[in-house]
C-alpha cells in the first residue's frame, strides 16, 4: 500500500528534494510551507497521512508549535496520533532531547541522504502501524470496529472524568428472533449496520463500545439537554427499522429497536463505573416499559426493580461496588465523593502511621490569554494530572482552575519531585500557556518505599568498559535493568544460554573479532533466539555510511557515542514504549487462552 507522507517547510528547495526523493520510491506527497497550512489541512480535510516531516524552524508558528496545536486538533477530533519526524540542521542535543519528550519518532538531519531518509520513514510507519495493529487487537471489537468490552471501560472512563456529555447504554430489542428466524450471518449484519448507525448519530468526538451481543455503550460528547437524548433516540429507531428492512425484506414483521438508559455527566458524577450502573436501571425500566426508547436519569429516580429486589449478599454487594479494568492512571472524583475518601485516608494515615501529602494546583492565564482557551486548557491539566500519577492517587476539582491532588504512601521530598515533573511535562506538551503554581502539605510518617511496577531488561554490548559504565549508569537510574557484555559473541551465548530475553539490545559497532554489522546478522538469523529483539547501534561513526548500511540491516535507531545522558534514555525509553506494549498484549493473549 502506498505511504502518504506530508511534507511540511518553508523552504521550497528542501520540499523539493524530499518531495522528489519519496515520489520516485512511489510515495505519495504532500507539500506545504507553513504549521499553520498543515493544522487547516487536517481540519478541514479530514484526512490523515502515514506520517509528517515537519521542519522545526519555520517562521510565524515553529515546529514545536505546530506539534501542540497537531496533539490539540487530533484529541479534539477523536483522530489516532500521526507520527511525526522533525526536520532540522541544528545539531543542539536540547533540541533533540525536547523533541523526544514533546513526542516526535525521530529526527532526520538536513540536507538530506536519500537512505537514510527512506529507512527512518519506513522504520517510523512500520512501527506505528505494529502500535496501532497491538492496539486494535487489545481493543477493538473486530465484528463492529467499536471499542471492545475492556477498551470501553478505559476510554469511556477518561471520557466521564474530564469531558460533558450523556453516557448511554443502548440494547436491541427483539434482536435474538433475527437469529432465530434469519440466521447468525444476518445477524451479524445488523449488529454492523446498527454500530455504523451509532457512529453516524452521536455527535463527533464521541466514544462507542461494544460490551456484549446486543448491548452497547456510547459517550454522546456535547450532549446536554433531554431533548438531544431523545432526538438521538428517535433516529436510532428509526434508521434501524429502514436498515432492516433494506436487508431483510421490507415484509420484515420482527419489532425491532433500540432501548437506551442515559445519564448526563458530570451533573451525575465522573466516575464512569458508577454512572454505568445508573444508565443500566434506567435501561432496565426502558425494557419493562414498551421498549423503543429512553430513560435519563434523575436525582430521584427510583426503578422498579429497586423497589421489589430481595437482598444481596455481600459477595454482590462488593461485586457492585468494586472497580474493573483499573486504568493505569489517578482516580479523579467530584468535591462531594472526595470528601468521603479524604476523610477516610487522614482516619487510616492517623492510626497506621502511614505516609500522605496533599497537593493543591493552582492556574492562571498568561496575559492576553482568550478566556476560552483558558478554560479549556484547566480542563485539559486536570486529564494531563490524572495521566501523570499512579492509579492508587485521588483528585478533585476545586474550582475551574484548582485541583486538589491526594498522593497515597509518599515521602515528603517526592511529593515536591511529583509535582515539578507534572508542570515541567505540560510546559514541554503545552508551551507556556497559562501559570501554574502549587502548594504542598505532608502528612505522616516518611519511611515508605516506593516501587516500579513493571521492569525494562537493556542489554548493553560494547568491548570498552568505560562506554558500559556510562550507559549502565544512565540506564539504571532511568529504572531500566541493565546487562553489560563486552562482545558480540558474549551476546550470542547469553541469548543461547538464557530463556528470558532482553526488551531492548544497544550494540556497538566497532568491536574486535565480530563487529555490531556481522553480529546484527548472525542475530537475525533464521532460528536465533535474538531474531525478533529490537537493536540500537552504538557509534562514533558520523558517517551516513555507517546509518545507512546499519538501518539495512534492521537496526531501529542509532546513538552517538560519547552518551549525552538525557538522549540516550529518552531514545531507549522511545523503542521500549513498543516493547511494552508487545509485552502487555502477548500477556493479555496469553491469560485468556
Amino acid at each position: 500500500m502506498t505511504k502518504w507522507i506530508m511534507v511540511v517547510d518553508d523552504d521550497t528547495t528542501n520540499l523539493q528534494m524530499a518531495g522528489h526523493i519519496l515520489s520516485k520510491n512511489n510515495m505519495r506527497v504532500t507539500a506545504l510551507r507553513s504549521g499553520r497550512a498543515l493544522i487547516d489541512y487536517i481540519d478541514q480535510k479530514n484526512e490523515t497521512p502515514d506520517l509528517i516531516l515537519l521542519d522545526i524552524k519555520m517562521p510565524e508558528i515553529d515546529g514545536f508549535e505546530t506539534l501542540r496545536l497537531l496533539r490539540d486538533l487530533e484529541k479534539e477530533k477523536g483522530l489516532e496520533e500521526i507520527p511525526v519526524i522533525f526536520l532540522t540542521a541544528d545539531e543542539d542535543t536540547d533540541t533533540e532531547t525536547r523533541g523526544f519528550e514533546v513526542g516526535v519518532s525521530d529526527f532526520i538531519r538536513k540536507p538530506f541522504n536519500p537512505d537514510v531518509l527512506l529507512k527512518r520513514i519506513d522504520n517510523v510507519v512500520s512501527m506505528q502501524k505494529e502500535m496501532l495493529n497491538l492496539k486494535g487487537e487489545a481493543t477493538i471489537d473486530k465484528l463492529t470496529g467499536f471499542l471492545n468490552k475492556a477498551a470501553t471501560t478505559t476510554e469511556l472512563s477518561k471520557m466521564c472524568s474530564d469531558k460533558t456529555g450523556c453516557l448511554m447504554m443502548i440494547d436491541l430489542d427483539s434482536f435474538k428472533l433475527v437469529n432465530d428466524i434469519y440466521g447468525h450471518e444476518m445477524g451479524d449484519r445488523v449488529l454492523i449496520s446498527f454500530a455504523d448507525i451509532i457512529r453516524d448519530t452521536v455527535p463527533q468526538g464521541s466514544k462507542n463500545g461494544r460490551i456484549g451481543g446486543d448491548e452497547f455503550v456510547s459517550f454522546a460528547k456535547g450532549i446536554e439537554k433531554e431533548e438531544e437524548v431523545a432526538e438521538i433516540s428517535r433516529q436510532l429507531n428509526e434508521k434501524l427499522v429502514k436498515s432492516a428492512k433494506e436487508m431483510m425484506g421490507q415484509d420484515m414483521t420482527i419489532p425491532l429497536g433500540a432501548s437506551i438508559g442515559a445519564i448526563m455527566v458530570p451533573m451525575h458524577g465522573n466516575d464512569y463505573s458508577s454512572l454505568l450502573k445508573m444508565a443500566d436501571k434506567c435501561l432496565y425500566d426502558v425494557k419493562k416499559n414498551g421498549k423503543h426508547g429512553f430513560v435519563l436519569y434523575s436525582s430521584d429516580f427510583i426503578s422498579d426493580d429497586d423497589l421489589n429486589s430481595e437482598n444481596m449478599t455481600i459477595s454482590e454487594i462488593s461485586e457492585i461496588l468494586g472497580e474493573r479494568n483499573i486504568p493505569d492512571v489517578a482516580m479523579q472524583l467530584d468535591m462531594d465523593a472526595f470528601s468521603y475518601v479524604y476523610r477516610y485516608v487522614i482516619r487510616y494515615i492517623a492510626r497506621y502511621n502511614v505516609n500522605g501529602c496533599k497537593l493543591l494546583f493552582s492556574l492562571s492565564p498568561a496575559e492576553g490569554m482568550d478566556t476560552k482557551e483558558y478554560k479549556n486548557l484547566c480542563d485539559e491539566y486536570g486529564n494531563h494530572i490524572r495521566q501523570s500519577l499512579r492509579k492508587s492517587d485521588i483528585l478533585t476539582r476545586n474550582k475551574y482552575n484548582q485541583y486538589y491532588v491526594f498522593l497515597t504512601d509518599t515521602r515528603v521530598e517526592y511529593a515536591d519531585k511529583v509535582a515539578g515533573q507534572i508542570i515541567e511535562r505540560w510546559y514541554q506538551k503545552m508551551g507556556q500557556g497559562m501559570h501554574i503554581e502549587y502548594e504542598c502539605e505532608f502528612i505522616g510518617n516518611d519511611q515508605v518505599k516506593i516501587t516500579d511496577h513493571e521492569e525494562k531488561n537493556v542489554v548493553i554490548v560494547d568491548d570498552d568498559i568505560v562506554n558500559l559504565k556510562v550507559a549502565g549508569k544512565i540506564l539504571s537510574e532511568g529504572g531500566i535493568h541493565v546487562i553489560a557484555l563486552q562482545s558480540g559473541k558474549a551476546l550470542i551465548d547469553y541469548l543461547n544460554d538464557n530463556e528470558k530475553k532482553p526488551d531492548l539490545i544497544l550494540l556497538d559497532i566497532k568491536m574486535p573479532e565480530m563487529d555490531g554489522y556481522e553480529t546484527i546478522t548472525k542475530l537475525r538469523e533464521s532460528g536465533s533466539k535474538g531474531l525478533d529483539i529490537p537493536v540500537i547501534f552504538l557509534t562514533a561513526d558520523d558517517s551516513t555510511g555507517a546509518e545507512v548500511k546499519g538501518l539495512s540491516l534492521g537496526a531501529m535507531d542509532f546513538i552517538k557515542k560519547p552518551f549525552i545522558p538525557e538522549i540516550l534514555l529518552l531514545r531507549v525509553n522511545h523503542i521500549l514504549e513498543l516493547v511494552m506494549l508487545r509485552k502487555r498484549y502477548h500477556k493479555r493473549i496469553d491469560s485468556k487462552n
